[in-house]
């Protein structure tokens, strides 16, 4: 027996419209991660993501007009590169996607962005346990071998 095909998906920029199809794949990437970021972070999160001022973006991975992914993404200086770079900060593909390539668009999305934008670099984090999303980090991207190092300042 042969499973139906995926539907074709499409990256689109997120828009007002937006926040019921983005809040239950942003609740997605917290309960991956094992995170619950508080409902007034989240609602600041989406109003930044929303404002044009704001150096932070994000955007939906849509199959048959449902949500199956997000990407957040955050432009900074550095003092390595005159252009600024591009922290890819979070990214989520729904379970029943995963493995279709997905994961590979959305991030391919914002290089794109990274590029209009005359940045140079992109980069992320990954935890170590997500040993299936480095399979493809290993193909798409190259290691940089630094440790994070942080502290909660509170």
């Amino acid at each position: 027996m042969t499973s139906a095909p995926r539907p074709p998906i499409q990256i689109k920029p997120l828009s007002e419209q937006d926040f019921a199809a983005w809040q239950p794949q942003w609740q997605g990437y917290q309960d991956f991660y094992e995170v619950d970021i508080p409902q007034a972070t989240r609602l600041v999160t989406w109003q930044r993501l929303l404002d044009p001022k704001e150096p932070a973006f994000g955007a939906l991975a849509m199959a048959d007009g449902k949500a199956v992914g997000l990407v957040h993404w955050i432009f900074h200086r550095s003092c390595w590169t005159v252009e600024d770079s591009c922290y890819l900060q979070d990214l989520y593909v729904a379970p029943q996607q995963r493995g279709a390539g997905v994961g590979r668009l959305l991030i391919e999305h914002v290089y794109a962005q990274a590029k209009a934008a005359g940045g140079t670099r992109v980069h992320w984090l990954t935890h170590e346990t997500n040993s299936t999303a480095m399979q493809l980090y290993d193909r798409i991207a190259q290691r940089s071998g630094f440790v994070q190092y942080r502290k909660q300042i509170t």
